[in-house]
């Protein structure tokens, strides 16, 4: 997609990257992640951000977030506030206009008619994924990527896992053809790409215990496990198996099964993990025995351009001791596989390890490897690896692992970038497209029992 660069007389910016140019509209902020793109001041973002949003104990718990990064010792932030609330307020936000960036991060079935609203009224839009968490949404979310492009402006989500030092090393080595060989095809039973991720719905943020609200736990406000977390699994999958290149969903994607399950929630979770002591009204049609079913679990195979690729997410309802979220990544390719680890073997550090593929040797491999990780040195000072037990592991330096909530300012740097360049990487929108075709399908799939 290009943003043309518009005259003075344009109702768009001119973006240069100049300070405090990009000036931003938090829309419904019902998330913690819409906090998150706020942690840290950037340059180029002005530090009055306009709020939008119905009153109510979401809005106040982003203020709270906001206030909390304003008033820590260290590294404080300096946003100054101006708040709007009411039943009113995306109309109000589209009248008023006092931004040139949306960023959203919420409630997923209203957020597609969010960003299709502000696109068609010529606003850049930053948000949160998923931003469609169903066939209907999907079909909105295309239409809401040819009104951008008509009206001019960038609509992008936030793909954190990119900036995870593991995937991004992972892609690298990928591309290094003498190293990793091709990306095989893989089958069905042993595909050639996987990604894998458990997440946990009570866990800390900022260092405080996370309070979701009660509509997170409603599949039809938040979208299923299989649409939500998923988004990311499948970007890597195309951005780490095929960089740098658009697939097109039409011709080069085939669904082949998806799977469903719950992770069952108890009034007692519930309340640990909202605050509220019991289910609400709107969950009644989903409890089972006084508990609450959460499909938030799922699986899916596919294939890209014919190789198979399964994407797998699992939500428990607390970590393990010492634990956290953890990641399975693999690319099988025909001389050596990249496998990204971060289990209680690894101290639940996201670890990345090279393992000859069959029929290699590894000390073939172990001179490439050496010639491979001297290069990257450039990029990441202090890289190195050592022997393990099917091949060897990269020993990452710690200032690398910028730690996820991080990793939200540097997707929004990257963004406010491309509005200076006027336009995203050619093959973003595509894959855009491609990727929330490839888990409302899985949806689907799931839905009419294709596992």
């Amino acid at each position: 997609m290009t943003l043309p660069k518009p005259d003075s007389s344009s109702e768009n910016d001119n973006f240069t990257n100049a300070p405090n140019e990009v000036r931003i509209m938090t829309l419904d902020p019902a998330h913690f992640h819409a906090a998150l793109v706020q942690k840290y001041m950037i340059p180029q973002v002005d530090p009055t951000v306009h709020i939008y949003a119905p009153e109510g104990p979401d809005l106040k718990m982003h203020l709270e977030r906001i206030n909390g990064f304003n008033n820590r010792d260290e590294n404080p932030t300096d946003w100054k506030i101006e708040v709007y609330k009411g039943p009113d307020f995306l109309e109000r936000m589209l009248e008023e206009r006092p931004g040139n960036v949306m960023i959203t991060a919420g409630n997923n079935g209203r957020k597609t008619k969010y960003i299709k609203k502000s696109v068609d009224h010529g606003i850049n839009v930053l948000s949160d994924k998923p931003m469609a968490i169903d066939k209907k949404n999907w079909q909105l979310l295309v239409e809401a990527f040819e009104s951008a492009e008509k009206n001019n402006v960038l609509l992008y989500d936030i793909m954190t896992e990119r900036m995870e030092v593991t995937s991004n090393i992972q892609r690298r080595l990928s591309q290094i053809s003498e190293l990793f060989g091709e990306l095989r095809k893989g089958s069905p039973d042993d595909p050639a790409i996987v990604k894998k991720n458990t997440h946990h719905l009570l866990k800390k943020v900022s260092g405080k215990t996370l309070q979701r609200p009660p509509w997170y736990f409603d599949v039809r406000q938040q979208g299923e496990g299989i649409v939500d977390i998923t988004t990311h699994l499948v970007d890597l999958a195309m951005w780490g198996g095929f960089p740098d290149e658009a697939i097109d969903y039409r011709k080069e994607v085939e669904m082949l099964k998806a799977n469903r399950r719950p992770t069952v929630i108890t009034r007692k979770q519930f309340e640990t993990i909202t605050g509220k002591p019991d289910f609400p009204g709107f969950l009644n049609d989903h409890l089972v025995d006084g508990e609450l079913p959460y499909y938030s679990n799922g699986d899916m195979l596919f294939t890209l351009r014919g190789h198979h690729t399964k994407v797998i997410v699992q939500w428990d309802y607390q970590p393990p001791a010492g634990g956290g979220d953890t990641h399975f990544s693999m690319l099988r390719g025909t001389r050596a596989d990249l496998v990204i680890r971060q289990g209680p073997e690894q101290n639940f550090v996201s670890t990345l390890f090279v393992e000859p593929a069959d029929g290699m040797k590894k000390q073939e491999l172990k001179s490439i490897l050496e010639k491979s990780i001297s290069e990257l040195q450039t990029d990441f000072p202090g890289l190195d690896f050592v022997e393990a037990d099917e091949g060897w592991k990269l020993v990452i330096p710690g200032e690398f692992y910028l730690g996820h909530e991080a990793h939200f300012g540097k997707v929004a740097e990257s963004f406010y970038g491309y509005l200076a360049d006027g336009k995203l990487p050619d093959w973003e929108v595509p894959n855009m497209i491609t990727k929330y075709y490839i888990t409302t399908q899985a949806r689907e799939l799931a839905l009419n029992g294709s596992g």
